[in-house]
């Protein structure tokens, strides 16, 4: 049960019912500050709507920080998304796992050098903090500026969101439950 209430469009000035267009539990506890989540929701849909990387590389950055976070919100939400609207494919959800739960470089899971790369800097982000020089490096071969900072940027977002799910403890909604069943996390050693 989320640290928060969960707020409907009626609980809100009417000036921030807009907030709640799509009600998806994140946002009806961020709603609490309204500021916050018209802010957070700014990158949110920057990144969503009007960043040129490629959605389905955004995607699967995403799903990889929710994967090794073991975020059940971000990571739900996301195969799901990645799935029924980016190209994200059940076999790329797969070779996720197999990419991050292989070995510690990961490139195991077959995905071509770019989706490598990108896969690679999201763990690294999550692990380390940072993209590793030779990452980056790969990552520039392959992606111009903009669609570089695009990516680092997202990334770094996304590591922010599952902090905020995890410390708010966001529940994960029915729609996207049976994704957890579908792709689940290792069992915990």
């Amino acid at each position: 049960m989320a640290r928060v209430p969960y707020l409907s469009p009626e609980d809100l000035a009417e000036a921030d019912r807009d907030l709640l267009k799509r009600p998806i539990a994140l946002h009806r506890a961020l709603v609490n500050s309204p500021g916050m989540a018209r802010a957070f929701g700014g990158l949110g849909q920057y990144i969503r709507y009007g960043s040129t990387l490629d959605p389905r590389l955004r995607e699967l950055a995403i799903i990889q920080v929710g994967y090794l976070t073991r975020s059940a919100y971000e990571y739900s939400h996301h195969c799901k998304l990645g799935m029924t609207q980016f190209g994200v494919t059940e076999a790329d959800i797969r070779a996720i796992s197999r990419e991050t739960d292989g070995n510690e470089q990961g490139g195991d899971g077959g995905f071509p050098g770019l989706e490598t790369a990108v896969l690679r800097a999201a763990r690294e982000m999550v692990t380390d903090l940072a993209v590793s020089d030779a990452t980056f490096a790969t990552l520039e071969r392959h992606l111009d500026r903009e669609r570089l900072v695009d990516l680092i940027v997202t990334i770094g977002f996304y590591c922010g969101v599952v902090r905020v799910l995890a410390s708010l403890q966001i529940d994960v909604e029915d729609d996207y439950a049976p994704y957890l069943e579908r792709f689940p996390f290792p069992a915990s050693a």
